[in-house]
């Protein structure tokens, strides 16, 4: 029988990643010597978690594909094939990730289908959907997050390209105060993010040498910072198109399938559908494929929501999403009230980001000691656990509908 595994997770390093934030949370020296971006905590093939079982450390799709309806639950391993429905993060943003979209669950399978049959390597640079997986996520922050979130309403959109004189893109404009749907947005997007050369040059340095006088607008001041990173690049113009978002700590906010968005910066815990599908528009050394992301974008204005977890019990609160994928709940632990977990929950990470935490099976008779950073699998056999001590945990697992 599989109990409750202690996990190894792996960390990514990208450009955009802190030498502080991941190296603090696990305890390892500071600064690290490269940008930590990701801990991913999962069996994505492309980088998965190692669980410690049986004596050994096993690669954690080695282990769901020997006991999938014991680590899984018999209905789940069947509905998502004998995978982890989620992806489960802890994300260090120093500086801005690029622009982005996610596909939903047919644009998934087709793209990918389709790049198979093009004969496009799984590792290939030019790869736009690595696995046939829908990725909707929730973000939840850390520590104070930026982000770029969702279409502004369309007549801000024109009113601020009219405000900082962005001429080079004047009639496109004006088509898109005539029309002012969704169409004419995704007509207005395309022709911005499709433009090269001169045209885009001029475009870019206009709004920014007019966003300089305007240092009391948090949108115009990013707009700025992007121009400096990313010099030419269309995503500089993203702040005139996309809602600025501001996170206090514990907060949150989802992002469904082809909603537009990027990271500005901050730390966050992150959970998603079991998916790297990224279509990226900018703001990136990486591949980036405009007529792609404009398939899967939808074109509808709004502002996100700020999401707060709501109390399920004494001690537990969860973050409430449309994903049937993941689910996100924070565990407060006070010392000398434990807490219990649920009976037929599924299976679930825990990642400990604060205090001193013990988990324990009381039937089997084992516990382990949740360090700072430290994380373990609950397989869904475990008929229950128990927290103790103090402090704060993060649980991933899948909604009970």
């Amino acid at each position: 029988m599989v109990g409750i595994c202690p996990l190894r997770n792996p960390i990514r390093e990208y450009a955009w990643g802190s030498r502080n934030a991941i190296a603090e949370l696990l305890g390892q020296p500071i600064p690290a010597p490269r940008p930590q971006a990701e801990i991913w905590m999962g069996d994505h093939p492309s980088d998965p978690s190692r669980a410690r079982c049986r004596g050994d450390w096993i690669l954690l799709p080695d282990l769901l594909r020997e006991s999938p309806a014991e680590i899984l639950g018999e209905s789940a391993a069947a509905r998502f094939d004998g995978e982890l429905p989620f992806l489960f993060k802890v994300l260090a943003a120093a500086r801005p990730l690029s622009i982005q979209a996610h596909p939903n669950r047919e644009q998934a399978r087709e793209g990918f289908e389709r790049e198979n049959a093009a004969g496009i390597a799984l590792a290939a640079r030019e790869r736009n959907y690595p696995d046939p997986h829908p990725k909707s996520e929730l973000i939840c922050a850390l520590s104070p997050f930026s982000a770029l979130c969702g279409f502004r309403p369309i007549a801000e959109i024109a009113r601020v390209f009219r405000e900082l004189q962005v001429e080079a893109f004047e009639t496109e404009v004006d088509a898109l105060e005539r029309d002012a749907d969704a169409a004419a947005l995704g007509r207005f997007f395309s022709a911005v993010w499709n433009a090269r050369g001169d045209r885009l040059t001029r475009a870019i340095d206009q709004a920014v040498k007019r966003a300089e006088r305007r240092s009391d607008d948090p949108a115009a001041r990013w707009m700025t910072a992007l121009a400096a990173l990313y010099p030419g690049d269309a995503g500089v113009l993203a702040p005139l198109f996309l809602n600025l978002v501001a996170l206090a700590p514990g907060e949150g906010m989802y992002l469904g399938a082809g909603q537009l968005h990027s990271y500005l910066e901050g730390v966050g815990i992150e959970i998603m559908g079991n998916s790297d599908n990224v279509l990226r528009g900018g703001l990136t050394t990486k591949h980036v494929d405009v007529p792609e992301l404009c398939q899967v974008l939808r074109f509808e204005p709004g502002e996100p929501e700020v999401l707060l977890p709501r109390e399920a019990s004494p001690g537990e609160r969860v973050f409430k999403t449309p994903s049937d994928e993941f689910e996100l709940a924070v565990l407060q632990v006070r010392a000398g009230t434990p807490w219990q977990s649920a009976r037929s929950r599924g299976v679930e990470i825990l990642l400990s980001v604060a205090g001193d935490v013990t988990v324990a099976d009381r039937t089997a008779g084992e516990s382990f000691k949740l360090e700072h950073g430290a994380s373990v699998l609950i397989p869904d056999s475990v008929d229950r656990y128990e927290l103790a001590g103090e402090g704060v945990v993060y649980r991933a697992g899948m909604p009970k509908r």
